[in-house]
C-alpha cells in the first residue's frame, strides 16, 4: 500500500515540476530568446513551441492525475476520511482544468490562429480574432494556475499520511 502511495507521490511531483518549469522557464524563454534575435515572426515560432509543450503538460496532468484518482481507493486507508475526500476534489480539479487546458481552450486557440491568416504578431491587437485570442490565452494561464496550486496542495494532502489508527 505504501509502494502505491509512494507511487502516486512520485507521478504527481514530477508533473508539478514539469508543468512549473515550463510556467516559470519555458515559456518566458520561448517568447524572450526569439525576439531577443529578433528572429522574424518570432511570436509564431515561440507559441509553435509553447503549444507543443503545453499540450504534453496538460495532456500528461490529465493521465496522471487519472492514475492518482484511481489509486487513491487502493490507499485510502492510508488517510482520514476528511484528507481523503480533499484529494479526491483535488485530483479531480486537475484533471478537468488540464483536459479544458488541452482539448478545449487550445482548439479555439489553434482555431483562431488559422483563421487570422496571417502570423500573429502582424495581426493588429485591435483585430477581433486576435482579442478573443489573447481572452483564451488568459484562460489558458488561469487553468495551468488553478491545475499548479491543487496538485501543490493534493502533493501535501498524499505526503501527510495518518498516522496508524488516526483519523
Amino acid at each position: 500500500m505504501l509502494t502505491i502511495n509512494n507511487l502516486r507521490i512520485l507521478l504527481l511531483a514530477a508533473w508539478l515540476g514539469a508543468a512549473i518549469f515550463f510556467s516559470a522557464t519555458v515559456a518566458p524563454s520561448a517568447f524572450g530568446v526569439l525576439r531577443a534575435f529578433d528572429v522574424t515572426n518570432a511570436g509564431e515560432i515561440a507559441g509553435f513551441i509553447v503549444n507543443r509543450t503545453l499540450s504534453v503538460i496538460n495532456t500528461t496532468g490529465v493521465v496522471i492525475s487519472l492514475i492518482c484518482l484511481l489509486l487513491a481507493f487502493a490507499v485510502k486507508k492510508l488517510y482520514g476520511p476528511r484528507a481523503f475526500v480533499i484529494q479526491i476534489m483535488l485530483l479531480s480539479l486537475i484533471t478537468l482544468t488540464t483536459g479544458v487546458g488541452r482539448w478545449v481552450i487550445a482548439t479555439k486557440m489553434r482555431a483562431l490562429r488559422a483563421a487570422m491568416g496571417a502570423p500573429i504578431d502582424s495581426i493588429p491587437m485591435t483585430d477581433p480574432n486576435r482579442m478573443a485570442f489573447a481572452t483564451l490565452h488568459g484562460y489558458s494561464v488561469a487553468a495551468l494556475s488553478v491545475a499548479i496550486i491543487a496538485g501543490l496542495i493534493a502533493y501535501f494532502i498524499m505526503s501527510n499520511r495518518a498516522e496508524p489508527g488516526r483519523n
